[in-house]
């Protein structure tokens, strides 16, 4: 059981911030272009990566706000993911982009389908926790909570297995339902919800009712009869489908067109004025797992692509969600060009973007732990560094990137017409990440200059030969293949020792014996020790003793006994006597 839950990040948070945003029209520009808007931004003829200067004549009253910086959109998106995050019992909990998130709760839907009352419905509790029953909301599972697809079902559910999916599905909507309203309340974000039983749909039908609601996928699930997976996917466009990329669905459509489709001028990144419903591509002659590999088939796809694409169109996605990371998988940052055609303005861009990069990393795979208190000689270390305040205060690393990736876009040179193909080919170039990225005491400045230089433009020199005339559109940095460090858990790359004694040092700390003579003497204060319970152990020890026969002997009495080597004098224990021997025999 699927849960897909998305929220419109961007404008949100611009929403969030000054309330009176949500009932304007709201656009948020990155360079030249419209990379979101709210809905009501949308009412006006407004839409996401249109030009600003078409949204601009589009609607004159729109207020359009630079969302160039990212951080208050990524901090966002942690805050609304670990908030959500917290409802999964399975812990599978996985992001996609900055506003989406899938949860797979099918052990709390079969925990509550146990606990249900068949002759009391409409009263029914939801458990969130297994511990605590107390912990839950109530809920009317006699109906469906919010809106279905198909919006009237034609019938009941009759057979055993049909009903059993529906009570589950009906189960799930309620939670989705209370998911939504929590995340509001507390989070201030609303969201849209799909629930299904796979990624693939519960994304797709999650977008039916946009901005405030929630849809549920009814049976039939099966491909006997009339599916209502199948029937509901035939009307979306091939390029809408989760899994299949931009150039897949292109070659699709121009298949199936038997011509080259066309574009929307509007547009910056592709679009196209022609749909070709995946109905259209699924009944089309001859098409199969065979032709796809044909026509998607070649250097560099993927494996299993035809089949993966082909599995998609009928609805078949057999992917898990993934459990919550840590860690992200990787962390990169782009940014897109006019043009970019000279050596000075790639440096300046590297720059720039490794700053952003090297600032991600510190933020997302470092961390000060709550305990993480200066260690001094009354804790019975002794620090390792005179700089102890810097030393002290320094995170530490949860995981580390392995490769350092750079990737680039250059156009295509111009046609003899004058006009220039459209292209969305990336190359890239990638070296072991340099290991000074991991110093702490070193400012984002001066490891981004010795980054760029020692690292980036040779990278760059491999892709783009000459000093310039590369007109580039884009660049992005990446650091990937992350790896976890040593942790307390069983997920990191073994185990972090120096953690382990520092909170044991922290929990002994309470019961340290230490020698103070002055209070000693007295007999008061907090080191002083009471005499009489010295003397009382001391009775129950001896009694111990000499009654029960409770020897203690120590190494030095239960140790092998040494001989002494005749040749040199040595005492040896007896397992090293004959080893002893023979070196005296070994030639000189």
């Amino acid at each position: 059981m699927d849960i897909y839950s998305t929220r419109r990040q961007y404008a949100a948070v611009f929403e969030k911030e000054d309330p009176r945003l949500r009932y304007l029209p709201l656009a948020v520009q990155q360079k030249q272009i419209i990379v979101t808007c709210n809905y009501e931004a949308r009412r006006h003829g407004l839409y996401k990566l249109q030009r600003v200067t078409e949204a601009q004549k589009k609607c004159p009253d729109a207020i359009i706000v630079l969302g160039e910086d990212l951080t208050r959109f990524r901090n966002a998106s942690k805050e609304n993911y670990g908030f959500l995050k917290g409802f999964a019992w399975s812990g599978r909990a996985e992001r996609l982009g900055f506003d989406e998130v899938f949860l797979d709760v099918t052990d709390m839907v079969d925990y509550n389908l146990e606990m249900l009352n068949l002759n009391s419905l409409q009263s029914s509790f939801f458990h969130l926790s297994r511990n605590d029953p107390t912990i839950g909301f109530e809920y009317d599972c006699s109906n469906v909570s919010g809106h279905t697809v198909p919006i009237h079902p034609v019938e009941a559910p009759v057979d055993r297995d049909r009903c059993n999916l529906y009570m589950r599905l009906m189960v799930g909507s309620h939670l989705a339902q209370h998911l939504r309203h929590q995340l509001e309340e507390h989070q201030g974000y609303s969201s849209a919800v799909g629930i299904s039983t796979t990624k693939l749909i519960s994304k797709l039908v999650g977008n039916v009712n946009k901005p405030k609601g929630q849809t549920t996928l009814l049976p039939p699930y099966t491909p006997a009869g009339e599916s209502s997976i199948t029937s509901f996917l035939d009307e979306h466009d091939i390029g809408k489908i989760p899994g299949i990329g931009f150039k897949s669905a292109q070659k699709i459509r121009d298949h199936v067109l038997a011509r080259p489709a066309a574009f929307v001028a509007g547009l910056v990144y592709g679009g196209t004025t022609e749909n070709v419903k995946v109905k259209d591509v699924r009944l089309f002659p001859a098409m199969g797992v065979e032709l796809l590999e044909k026509l998607l088939g070649g250097s560099g796809a993927p494996k299993d692509l035809a089949n993966k694409i082909w599995g998609l169109i009928n609805g078949i996605d057999n992917s898990e969600v993934a459990k919550a990371r840590e860690v992200p998988q990787q962390i990169s940052i782009e940014d897109s060009y006019i043009r970019l055609d000279t050596m000075a303005e790639v440096e300046k861009e590297l720059r720039m973007l490794s700053k952003s990069l090297l600032s991600r990393i510190r933020k997302d795979l470092s961390h000060v732990d709550d305990f993480d208190q200066p260690l001094g000689e009354e804790d019975g270390v002794e620090r390792a560094t005179n700089d102890t305040s810097q030393s002290s205060s320094l995170p530490r690393w949860l995981a580390y990137p392995k490769t350092l990736r750079l990737t680039t876009r250059p156009r295509p040179p111009l046609n003899p017409d004058g006009t220039r193909s459209r292209t969305f080919n990336r190359i890239s170039r990638s070296c072991d990440m340099p290991s000074l990225v991991l110093n702490l005491r070193t400012s984002v400045e001066e490891l981004s200059e010795i980054l760029v230089q020692e690292s980036l433009i040779p990278l760059f020199h491999k892709l783009h030969v000459g000093k310039s005339g590369w007109d580039l559109s884009l660049m992005n940095l990446c650091a990937a293949n992350i790896s976890l460090t040593a942790a307390s858990s069983r997920d990191g790359a073994g185990r972090d020792i120096s953690e382990m004694f520092k909170m044991q040092v922290r929990v002994l700390k309470d019961w340290k014996i230490e020698e103070d003579n002055d209070t000693t003497a007295s007999g008061s204060g907090p080191a002083a020790i009471n005499e009489d319970a010295l003397q009382a152990v001391h009775t129950n020890l001896s009694i111990a003793t000499e009654d029960e026969e409770c020897i203690w002997q120590s190494d030095e009495e239960v140790a092998s006994p040494n001989y002494t080597c005749a040749k040199c004098g040595l005492a040896v224990p007896a397992f090293a006597m004959t080893a002893h021997e023979r070196f005296h025999d070994l030639p000189e």
